[in-house]
């Protein structure tokens, strides 16, 4: 399972899809992988950070979308003040 993370004042958006399942062109892994794609690009043009995280390792920034990715998670950008 593959799942992304959106941090927001809203609190934790979460989209999960199963890779395995888009491969075969699974209806409901498609559509949850295009709306993680929508709401990483939309996060992003709001100056989001998107990380891949994997246990053990340390997070990855992630300049591309990657359907494969365990976990992701979008960081809302941090204005001081």
């Amino acid at each position: 399972m593959s799942v992304l993370h959106l941090l927001s004042k809203e609190g934790d958006v979460k989209v999960e899809w199963d890779p395995k399942l888009a491969e075969i062109g699974d209806p409901e892994a498609l559509a949850a992988i295009a709306e993680a794609e929508r709401i990483l690009a939309d996060a992003r043009a709001k100056g989001a950070t998107a990380f891949m995280v994997k246990d053990g390792q340390p997070a990855q920034v992630m300049e591309t979308f990657d359907e494969t990715a365990e976990r992701i998670v979008v960081v809302p950008r941090v204005v001081g003040g």
